[in-house]
Order: C-alpha cells, then structure tokens, then sequence
C-alpha cells in the first residue's frame, strides 16, 4: 500500500484524511499519469455514489482534471462497475469512482480506472502519489487548454442497465426477491434491471439522504432480508453494497449464500454450459476451505489469491480463469467485466437457480463448509501500531503453535485490512466453538502487544 492509495484506491473520513484538497490534486496529477488514446484531449468519466461528501469531492477532482487540461463527463450516481463497464464503452482514456464502498457515510474514496477498465496499476498509482506531494512537477495550463464538463446521466443508466439485464438468460426467475439496495449506488439501477428482466420484487433501502448509506443495511447487514424471508413471501433476498460491486444473497429459509457459496454454483453452471476457463475459479486466501473440497469433487480446480478484487483479476488472467472472487460477495466474470459487479453476479446467480428448478437453499445444500469466525482487532495506534503487531514474534509464535495444534483440520489466518483500521482474524476449525475459542485467543494476545 502507498501513501494515499490503499487496496482498493484512496480511502478515508471525507473532509479530514480525504478533503477537496486532496481530490483536486489526485484530478490533476491523473491527468498527467494517465495516457491518452489518441491526440484529442484527455477523456474522464466520473461517478459516484449517495454520499453527502461526493458533490464536494466530485467537483474538486472535476477541478483538477479541467485545470490539467482533461474533459470531464459526470455519469451522475452510478456503480462502481458501471464506470469500469462504460469507460471501456465510450472509449474513455479514465474512468473515475467517487465512493467508500461499504463503508458509513462519514467515508469517502476515490477509484480510478484505466482506459482498458482495469484498476490502475501499483506503478500508476505511485506516480500520482508522487505528483500529488510534487505539484511544482505539474505543468501550468493556459492560453484555452483547460477541459470541460459534460453530463448526461440518464443516457449512461441505461446504457449499464441493458448491458446488466442482457446477461438474463433461461427464462423469468418464477419466485419474488426481496432487495436491499443499501441506500446506495444501486437505487435507482437496480429497479431498472430486475424490471427488465421480468422479475418479480420488492426493494427495500432506496431512499438515500446523503447519510444512510449502509446504515443497517446491506451486504454487510442483512437483517431486513432476513426478516423478509421469514414472512414467507419471498423466495429470494439480493443485498448490494454501497457501490453495488458486490451482492449477498439469503435463501428462503433465512440462510446467507456469501461469495464463496455462489462462486461455487456459478462455476458449476459454467462448468456444465462449457464457459468455464482455466479448468477452475479463483477465491481468496480467506475463502472458505470447503471450496477446495467442492471443486476437486467436482473436477475442478481452486485457486486462491491475495484479499482484494484487484489481485482476484490478476491470478485470474495469469492462470486464464473467467470466474473469480471473495466471500465478501465480490464476484469476477472476466469474459464480461474488469471488475466485481454486485447486480450482474444476482443477474447470473438467477440464471443459475433457474435452472437448477431448486429453491436456493438447496441450490448451496451439498456445498461444504468448515465452520469459520472473522472477528476483528481495533487499531488504535495506527500504521505503527498495526507493523508492531503484525512483526511481533509472539504473534509468529502463538501462529506456529496453532497450527499444530489444528494439524490440517482447520487454519488461523491474520491479516490487516486494506482499507479499515483494524486486523482481521480468520479461525477455521473442526466446530465453530473451537473456532471461536481460538479467534479470542489471538485476540487477547494482540491486545497485550
């Protein structure tokens, strides 16, 4: 991780780590990073998603690119693979997302793409730290070489909805789905989607006010959907993120199909209509055990990559996968996308379980599952606090030990967050109360570092 650019771009409290300052001169120092096409200036999409702080951030990196000399469209409130998708789409030369993802309101972060729709790449990502803590590096514009902005919002939804509902195939899901939009990105896309694919459903959270974005709601609360099922109106819940680049979805009975689980029926699908490269699929090092069990039964093979969307993607082409992604419900179909898309992977995880005939819950019945914890430790200190810990023999020790003591059946992994202040401890063992006895174990020991 650099300076400002963490695992998935720049991320912070908006106004004080990420203020208009510092987008206006991540704009600029873009624009000189970032090659064009072709001689014609250099072309920007922006979109964002329901946060009070994204106008403020919106126009600064606005600013900064015109003042570089970039033309600017405003794609309006978009997800985040829908900038990838249309970056690609209009030949864009950037594309840049204005969003925390699923984080509270009071964060805000700035995601930017190149022209080939993929997440910039480490070296890129330190040019423009570099330019911005060296803004005498950038040239002055002058003399009518300063960009414009345009927009045209609605033009652009529907250009990503008909991409999204396109990939509907096998026929009308026959169930109602219950959807939480999260007050976020989604809102106003998803109704579009699930309408033209001949859906039946009922949406929930899509009524954003600048603050409620994932404010006890979706992918990372799915309380509502649950309750929703237990109505017994439903068949399906489909939660989004704040920037719907990734979906969980809760079977009839109340039950959370997590990315794991769905990469697991979706390579299936791909596997029997013949679409599936690579001979497997790609999960994380947090993946669930029980994907390596499920794919060698079924004659495949698991890869695992580092935690992160953009490391999925990497492992995925360098081992010519198309279907790769993390528990946390970002799911990669890389014959169709440069990045997780939380509404197509709904889209085509319907298609799957139409398929089937099955009720989802017996759609993910014979999937195993090693029952796993993923509490969190809180940094209060830190980057310095964080290294201390992490470096910290007895950590190493305590590591080492546990590992023997699980001997195969089952795994402790401990790992920082790319983007949150906090460590992440991943226990998997023989029961979940082994599990969670040794997940507070490892958390007593980082709180006495």
């Amino acid at each position: 991780m650099g300076k400002y650019f963490g695992t998935d771009g720049i991320r912070g409290v908006a106004g004080a780590v990420l203020d208009a300052e510092l987008a206006f001169k991540v704009g600029r120092a873009a624009a000189m990073v970032i090659e064009k096409k072709d001689e014609a200036q250099l072309k920007v999409l922006i979109a964002k998603d329901t946060r009070i702080s994204c106008d403020m951030l919106e126009a600064a990196l606005s600013a900064g690119l015109c003042s570089a000399g970039a033309n600017v469209n405003l794609l309006g409130v978009l997800p985040t693979p829908a900038a990838a998708y249309l970056t690609i789409k209009t030949q864009a030369d950037m594309g840049i997302v204005i969003s925390a993802s699923h984080n509270s309101y009071e964060h805000n972060g700035i995601k930017i793409f190149g022209g080939n729709g993929y997440k910039l790449s480490d070296a890129l990502e330190e040019k423009i730290e570099h330019l911005v803590d060296h803004v005498e590096g950038i040239p002055e514009f002058v003399n009518g070489k300063f960009g414009c902005i345009s927009q045209d919002h609605g033009f652009w939804t529907k250009e990503y909805v008909n991409y999204v509902a396109s990939a509907a195939v096998g026929g009308r899901f026959k169930g109602r789905i219950a959807i939480d939009c999260a007050n976020g990105a989604a809102t106003e896309t998803a109704r579009l989607i699930f309408r033209q694919i001949g859906a039946e459903f009922e949406i929930g959270f899509d009524e954003p006010n600048g603050i409620n974005i994932n404010e006890a709601c979706g992918s990372t609360h799915l309380g509502y959907l649950e309750d929703m099922m237990k109505t017994g109106r439903f068949s399906l819940g489909i939660a989004f993120d704040g920037d719907a680049d990734r979906c969980l979805i809760v079977d009839e009975l109340g039950n959370t199909i997590d990315g794991d689980m769905m990469l697991c029926v979706l390579s299936k699908n791909m596997q029997e209509a013949g679409t599936l490269k690579g001979d497997g699929f790609v999960g994380t090092v947090v993946s669930n055990a029980g994907m390596e069990v499920f794919a060698k039964d079924n004659g495949m093979k698991f890869y695992r990559a580092d935690v992160g969307d953009r490391n999925v993607l990497e492992r995925m082409l360098e081992l010519g996968c198309n279907l790769g992604g993390e528990s946390s419900g970002h799911v990669i179909f890389s014959d169709e996308a440069t990045t997780g898309d939380g509404q197509l992977t709904a889209v085509k995880f319907l298609n799957a379980l139409t398929k089937s005939g099955k009720k989802a819950s017996e759609l993910v019945a014979d999937i195993p599952r090693f029952p796993q914890v993923m509490p969190s430790f809180k940094l209060t200190g830190g980057a310095q606090q964080r290294d201390a810990i992490m470096a910290h023999p007895k950590l190493q020790t305590e590591l080492l030990k546990y590992e023997k003591i699980l001997d195969g059946n089952g795994r402790v992994f401990i790992r920082p967050s790319g983007t949150e202040p906090i460590i992440r401890v991943l226990v998997e063992a023989k029961t979940e109360q082994q599990a969670t006895e040794i997940a507070d174990h490892f958390l007593n020991v980082m709180g006495m570092l």
